[in-house]
């Protein structure tokens, strides 16, 4: 639950914070769930990303351009480049993207969700959520490149 929390706040009081609300809250309504619906684990997740997101909502996040969605032109790192690097240093990357990028990548390539989920998650538009996550891509792609230069020096 811990790991699940950090991935959508960044910060590790704020995810200790989430983690222990989320019990709570589980615990307090668990006369609720309903086994035949999903597992206790993917229930008690649900809660916390849905805590989450509305943490960050509460958080006044800019409206992100679209430009640099067209502009990126770092390659992509390949499979044999990603295998050298360590998970903890993709978590930690992922930990500092901004709230909103951290939250549309998160649910688009961990949890799954499509970009018209997330908007409407967020309050935001489809292509808003696709222009988000590029960003966070890019950034993410900046970090790797970034690293393995450090690598191969």
């Amino acid at each position: 639950m811990y790991t699940l929390c950090r991935r959508y706040l960044g910060d590790d009081e704020e995810a200790k914070d989430l983690m222990q609300e989320s019990l709570l809250q589980a615990l307090d309504k668990i006369q609720t769930f309903n086994g035949s619906k999903g597992s206790l684990y993917g229930w008690i997740s649900r809660i916390a990303i849905n805590k989450a997101l509305n943490q960050i909502k509460r958080k006044r996040w800019r409206t992100v351009s679209l430009d640099a969605w067209s502009q990126d032109t770092i390659p992509e790192p390949t499979e044999a480049e990603m295998e050298t690097i360590p998970e903890e240093k993709l978590l930690e990357w992922i930990s500092k993207l901004p709230d909103l990028r951290r939250a549309v990548f998160n649910l688009y390539c961990i949890d799954g969700y499509s970009h018209m989920e997330i908007g409407q998650m967020l309050g935001i538009s489809k292509k808003g959520s696709a222009g988000v996550l590029a960003k966070a891509r890019k950034q993410l792609k900046e970090e790797i490149r970034h690293y393995l230069n450090g690598q191969e020096s």
